[in-house]
């Protein structure tokens, strides 16, 4: 499919926009134009939703965020299920000229409030599965507090609203939408993204990574108010004309299973835990995963053994690669004519990335250092953060937070966050390394270490395992998970304590939160 009137990229993958510009033009309204009115857009195990159903509903959309007394540049903070009234919400405001900001629909009522609070939206559009929440998240505010209804109140305003809403133009790198991270380290912080991140990262990893085009039915089990699901199961479909796959339950085996073989999806996007779960579930039932040309993760570093197991096991190889909130999608990726397991791959076309020191001297081909990526995509700015802004975006750069080294024919390796290193008898210890030995154990299903001092009071890895089969690990699992590692990496590197869990704690986008495991 050619590009959209007026958008090109040029030879160094830099995108070229309109002076005067919306967003939901590309993504939406032109498809119709095209002749893709009648192919499905949406579907859901309830309603199929055509192009030219979504291109209205986003207008009816838009109108209804009007009249109901939103300006452009006014926020509107949509906690919204995995469903088609995201899309009409979210595509409505920005053709309208107004702020969408989806945030995580897992929090609870405090983080509501906070991100109300800070957003200083006019508007709270929930789904009614979310009332326990944003009830008490509103009656906290008090007064302060903006208007709110429910998605089935504002789907009843859309039905009397007109069919038809010219966009508002905007420049390409005004403000279109915000996305909160996950704050698994302190207080969400709310990116700001520009109008042209979604045409970058629906063109250069969508199409020029992973192939995406209109014949693509794109599912993703990672959900909407994440990045990465908001690219999956949004972006990369409209951009090309495609058809996304929604289901807004929380995704577990069966129920990813379940849908890839009733819609046949040709994209499958999971997160390495589900991975994990859906490979132990196809120990004792096979499914059919026939129609899905290729897996897609992120969220964190897919282990190589993980990669190796899904191949047997499904025929389909798992693209691993590191996104970001701020950089909006993947930036760098294996792709299926160029993968290594158990690395991140390789940038992706447009996206530059470097590896720093401590001084911020670029360290040497094999060493490690911090990831620092420069991206069309990357937020503009933390909103009401200036200084959490200054020291992550510095001279067109963002500090990834991220400790990586890149291998001799250029495959970048995680080696976790920067703050989740280790340095055990004065060497920089890389905690993934050593979770991914560990899962190379037959016994293991997932595995975090993190720090832990010894008797003299000096730092050493700890391994906290979740096994396949529940029940608690005894001293014999122990020694060889032990033996295993000294075995196969450096010795220093071996934990020198493992203790087991039934599970371990993890953002909703599926990061291990290892801070808490230290604590």
């Amino acid at each position: 499919m050619t590009l959209p009137a007026g958008i090109s990229f040029g030879p160094d993958h830099k995108v070229s926009l309109p002076a005067s510009f919306n967003v939901a033009v590309p993504f939406i309204d032109r498809h119709v134009g095209e002749g893709r009115g009648a192919r499905p857009a949406i579907r859901t195990a309830s309603e199929t939703v055509t192009y030219a159903e979504l291109a209205e509903r986003v207008n009816r959309a838009g109108n209804a965020l009007l009249r109901a007394g939103l300006v452009p540049g006014d926020r509107m903070l949509m906690v919204v299920k995995d469903c088609p009234a995201f899309f009409y919400l979210f595509w409505g405001a920005i053709k309208a000229g107004i702020v969408p900001v989806p945030p995580n629909t897992l929090l609870r009522a405090p983080d509501y409030a906070y991100m109300i609070e800070d957003s200083g939206c006019r508007l709270v559009v929930s789904s009614v599965e979310f009332a326990g929440e944003i009830g008490p998240a509103l009656k906290q505010l008090g007064a302060t507090a903006p208007e709110a209804m429910t998605v089935d109140g504002f789907l009843g305003e859309m039905a009397k609203a007109s069919p038809a809403l010219e966009p508002r133009l905007a420049a390409p790198g005004d403000d279109c939408f915000w996305l909160y991270s996950s704050g698994s380290t302190g207080r969400p912080k709310g990116a700001v993204h520009a109008q042209r991140d979604m045409v970058v990262t629906s063109e250069l990893y969508g199409v020029r990574v992973l192939g995406v085009t209109e014949a693509d039915i794109n599912y993703s089990a990672a959900k909407l108010f994440f990045a990465y699901g908001l690219g999956n199961g949004m972006t990369f479909p409209l951009w090309t004309g495609g058809t996304a796959v929604l289901d807004d339950r929380r995704p577990t085996p069966d129920t990813t299973f379940e849908n890839i073989e009733r819609f046949r999806p040709t994209l499958y996007y999971g997160v390495p835990t589900l991975y994990a779960a859906q490979l132990v579930a196809l120990e004792s039932k096979p499914r059919d995963l026939s129609s899905v040309r290729a897996c897609v993760s992120a969220g964190e570093a897919l282990p190589a053994d993980m990669f190796r197991r899904w191949q047997e096991k499904t025929g389909t190889v798992i693209l691993d690669g590191i996104g970001s909130t701020e950089a909006l999608h993947i930036f760098i990726g294996n792709r299926l004519g160029d993968y290594r397991p158990g690395t991140s791959g390789k940038p992706v076309p447009g996206y530059e990335a470097r590896i720093l020191d401590e001084n911020g001297k670029p360290v040497s081909q094999g060493e490690s250092g911090a990831l620092w990526l420069k991206a069309e995509s990357a937020a503009k700015y933390y909103w009401n953060k200036p200084e959490k802004t200054a020291e992550t975006m510095v001279d067109g750069w963002l500090n990834t937070g991220d400790t990586y080294r890149q291998d001799a024919d250029g495959y970048y390796i995680y080696e976790g966050r920067s703050d989740d290193m280790l340095k055990v008898g004065g060497i920089w210890c890389s905690p993934v390394e050593i979770e991914n030995c560990l899962i190379g154990h037959p016994a293991v299903l997932e595995a975090a270490v993190v720090g832990h001092a010894d008797e003299a009071e000096l730092i050493k890895p700890k391994a906290i395992v979740v096994l396949k089969q529940a029940g608690n690990g005894d001293a014999a699992l122990t020694e060889a998970l032990m033996a295993l590692c000294k075995t196969t990496l450096a010795p220093y590197k071996y934990p020198r304590w493992v203790e087991y869990v039934p599970e371990l704690p993890k953002t909703a986008t599926g990061k291990i939160q290892r801070f808490k495991l230290r604590a």
